[in-house]
């Protein structure tokens, strides 16, 4: 819509109603509806107040920082996410202590025993290199 200099527009009140309602919805920015009506953002700004359902007398609007629910919204899926995570470890765990409970009494032995800890021949204290121990 190309307006000519000097010439005055009137925009009808169905027209405003329209642009603000797009704005409030979320389809259209303040820039976006400025340059497609070739007005300045004040004017879009001052249909906002007209005729914006959140600028009603006594109407209030909460304002919350979106990061703060967004925040909350992927702690909650974290949390979500660590707990099945969680679940399939310990299905894990099950399956191979239940695993080794069965090859222990195949081959008659106690895996679950606690195997010394005494170092292995070879693993000591190694001879410096040209003298003898």
């Amino acid at each position: 819509m190309k307006s000519q200099r000097g010439l005055r527009r009137t925009f009808s009140e169905a027209l405003k109603r329209k642009v603000v309602k797009d704005y409030e919805q979320g389809k259209a920015t303040v820039a976006q509806i400025s340059r497609e009506y070739e007005i300045s953002k004040v004017t879009v700004y001052r249909w906002l107040d007209q005729y914006s359902s959140y600028s009603k007398k006594g109407a209030k609007l909460i304002v919350e920082l979106k990061s703060e629910s967004y925040r909350s919204k992927e702690l909650e899926k974290r949390v979500k996410d660590l707990e099945a995570a969680l679940g399939r470890k310990q299905l894990e765990v099950d399956f191979l202590n239940k695993l080794i409970e069965i090859v222990g009494k195949d081959l008659g032995v106690d895996l679950k025993k606690k195997v010394s800890t005494v170092p292995l021949i070879g693993l000591g204290a190694m001879p410096k290199k040209g003298g003898s121990k």
